[in-house]
């Protein structure tokens, strides 16, 4: 923990617009300044609500300050959103520093965005170099499944005499081996044991899913990265594109694969003007491939140790919650030493709460929110945090029985919503004709149009040196309206020639796919506002290509996400997987089912690290609290499906991550009861003689 005098020392530089930054965040933006060179890569461990982004983009501002041109400036994020938002504050300080007036833009940052989309940015314009043809389409996760499904049917694998894993699960082993760079055994052993028999059928089945893409002129959202990362072992194509910055800065690095590490790492080899911010307290996606050793060796990883800078003072809990915090991953086996604190005291202590069951927990959740809301606190500043999405069902039930509005994160995903896939599917088919599952899904929105239509249609096309006067004159069959064959044709005409410009092309898909959506959905009207808002996103967008870059790397929310009632209500409660919940905060969080068999889960105890990483998930769900945090216990909680048990109820322990030793940083609800009071003497009656009772049993 930092001493009195690091909280309170000056800044060693007079620069303004640092002075609203702490000790150690100045000397984070500071290094390798002009006055102060320092080769070394830097690496700063931010603790959770440490005001990490704050830091990077008050770094990025300091290094235009000194001279470094924005153009080539790299700056690596998680989400479109977390770009764009990185971008804003470097502009506001920016402006500050520079005394700008008001309305007059500070420097923008063009290389500001995803690893995915900077890949795709890269591999379009490199695409000569590397074997690709420019007007490449990318897959989203569904089109990807369903490719996967196609190929997996035409190897026979979808009629074979025991079972095979299904597309889905295809597809995620597939990219757990491209992005944690193990072997294909290896990965079914660890993660998928009970594919491991199909391991050679896999090998096959991956091999033609790549041919497949190959074949469409497509990319999944795995292949940005690999192909990138295949680029930089290219040392002329590596230079080239090292070349081009001189600055690389990555946020959430706890959060990266081995191929977004093997990127950064051929970028800038001797560590030179790399910047990584994370905390491995909070690396919980070893799901996605992501690997918590990137963080913990990135020091190691070059000839001069990279510099470290820790951040541990925290500007969003009070000091019980983070002692709290503190202790629960104080016990991790591996990690940075760091002790959060803060300068806002609170009076109360984290809650553990002891309730009967699943129901009795929901009462309890119920009953805390409703009496919050009246203390003043909205329900919009309270959040239910579970692990799994089922453990929020009987909540749910009890939230809507007693008419408490809330929204479930962690659902449904704008472009997999089906009526956003179809309008979408027909842009990509114009943008690639070679594209089979955009063309097939697009071919059978109209009637008559089956799957043995769409594959002939598709193949004329594939062979054609005019896809539009192809599609023109195809014969579907008498059962396929002329009017609607000749619009379909007409539309794709128009698009695929790029006479209506953009965004008018998607408005022109739009009212094309109109009539189709009023006969396939009884909820169409709601779905055409999920349109609307579909072309009103699109008008941000330069181009058809740079929308359906962008968008399918990081697609918005969907209407769908939330249901319809909190919509009509000013305030709704919060419910979130804790995965979900990562770079959130509110006034009250209630964690639920805090046992073993939950959290951790027990599907992820297999080994020291899974289990390592399920103690990382609690301490985010921890440190999302501001004022009021509330751990829930079920004693008893129902399980389902159990194998030669069926669904029955198991008692529950307390989870390992909270043990004897750390409980008196807690409050423990309900609170014991108190020892009672010895009572006067019995009341005199008659005597009795157990004793010889239990003689006499046996006698």
């Amino acid at each position: 923990m930092p001493d009195t005098h690091s909280r309170n020392s000056p800044a060693k530089h007079g620069d303004a617009f640092l002075s609203a930054l702490n000790a150690e965040q100045r000397e984070a933006v500071l290094h390798d300044s002009a006055d102060a060179p320092d080769p070394r890569a830097l690496l700063v461990i931010a603790g959770a609500g440490s005001g990490k982004t704050s830091t990077l983009a008050h770094r990025v501002a300091h290094l235009i300050l000194q001279g470094a041109d924005p153009q080539r400036i790299l700056l690596l994020t998680f989400s479109r959103r977390a770009a764009l938002e990185m971008e804003r504050r470097v502009g506001e300080v920016l402006a500050r520093a520079m005394g700008l007036p008001a309305g007059r833009r500070a420097p923008s940052l063009p290389w500001a965005g995803t690893f995915h989309g900077i890949g795709a940015r890269l591999l379009r314009e490199y695409a000569p170099r590397i074997g690709l043809a420019e007007n490449f389409t990318i897959h989203d996760r569904g089109d990807a499944e369903d490719l996967m499904g196609l190929v997996r049917h035409e190897l026979g694998y979808s009629s074979t005499q025991s079972r095979f894993p299904l597309k889905g699960t295809c597809l995620s082993i597939y990219s757990r081996v491209v992005n944690s760079q193990q072997p294909l055994a290896e990965v079914l052993d660890a993660a998928y044991p009970w594919c491991s028999a199909w391991c050679e059928a896999l090998q096959r089945l991956f091999g033609a899913y790549v041919q497949a893409k190959q074949d469409q002129n497509a990319l999944d959202y795995d292949d940005l990265l690999l192909y990138w990362a295949e680029m930089m072992r290219e040392p002329a194509l590596a230079a080239d594109v090292a070349a081009r910055f001189d600055h690389v800065l990555v946020d959430e690095y706890q959060d990266t694969n081995r191929q977004q590490a093997d990127i950064l790492l051929a970028m800038k080899p001797d560590g030179r003007g790399l910047t990584v911010v994370g905390d491995d307290a909070q690396a919980i996606y070893s799901f996605r491939a992501a690997t918590v050793r990137n963080i913990l060796d990135f020091p190691g990883c070059f000839a001069q140790p990279a510099r470290v800078v820790t951040l541990e003072r925290n500007y969003r809990s009070t000091q019980p919650i983070l002692d709290a915090s503190n202790a629960v991953i104080g016990l991790a086996a591996e990690r940075y030493a760091k002790q959060l604190w803060t300068d806002r005291e609170g009076a109360t202590l984290p809650a553990l709460v002891t309730v009967s069951d699943e129901a009795g927990q929901a009462r309890w959740v119920a009953d805390q929110v409703l009496a919050q809301r009246e203390a003043g606190v909205a329900l919009k500043a309270q959040a239910a945090l579970f692990r799994a999405a089922g453990h929020s069902a009987a909540l749910e039930l009890e939230l809507t029985r007693r008419s408490i509005p809330f929204v479930k994160f962690g659902g449904l995903r704008f472009l997999e919503a089906a009526h956003i896939k179809d309008v979408l599917a027909l842009l990509r088919w114009a943008q690639n004709p070679r594209g089979r599952m955009a063309g097939f899904r697009v071919a059978q929105l109209l009637p008559g149009v089956g799957p043995a239509t769409s594959a002939r249609l598709l193949d004329a096309l594939a062979d054609a040196a005019n896809p539009v006067a192809a599609l023109r004159g195809f014969e579907p069959g008498a059962m396929v309206s002329a009017k609607d064959w000749q619009g379909l044709a007409d539309v794709y005409a128009k698009l695929a020639g790029g006479r209506a410009g953009w965004p008018g092309e998607l408005d022109l898909a739009v009212r094309w796919y109109l009539p189709y959506l009023e006969r396939r959905y009884d909820d169409a009207r709601v779905r055409a506002a999920d349109l609307d808002q579909l072309v009103r996103i699109a008008a941000g967008y330069g181009s058809r290509e740079r929308f359906l870059t962008e968008l399918t790397l990081d697609p918005p929310d969907a209407t769908s996400d939330e249901s319809g009632p909190p919509l009509r209500d000013e305030d709704y409660m919060i419910l979130s997987t804790i995965h979900s919940a990562k770079g959130q905060e509110w006034h009250s969080v209630y964690v639920l089912n805090a046992v073993d068999g939950c959290i951790p889960s027990d599907l992820a105890t297999g080994s020291a690290e899974d289990i390592e990483e399920e103690r990382r998930l609690l301490y985010v769900a921890m440190t999302r609290a501001r004022e009021r945090l509330h751990i829930i216990v079920p004693q008893r909680f129902y399980v389902h499906q159990q194998a030669g048990m069926g669904d029955r109820h198991v008692y529950a322990s307390r989870t390992r991550f909270i043990p004897d030793s750390i409980t008196h940083l807690f409050q423990r609800l309900p609170e014991p009861a108190a020892a009672p009071v010895p009572e006067s003497a019995a009341t005199p009656g008659p005597r009795l003689d157990l004793a010889a009772r239990m003689r006499a049993r046996w006698q």
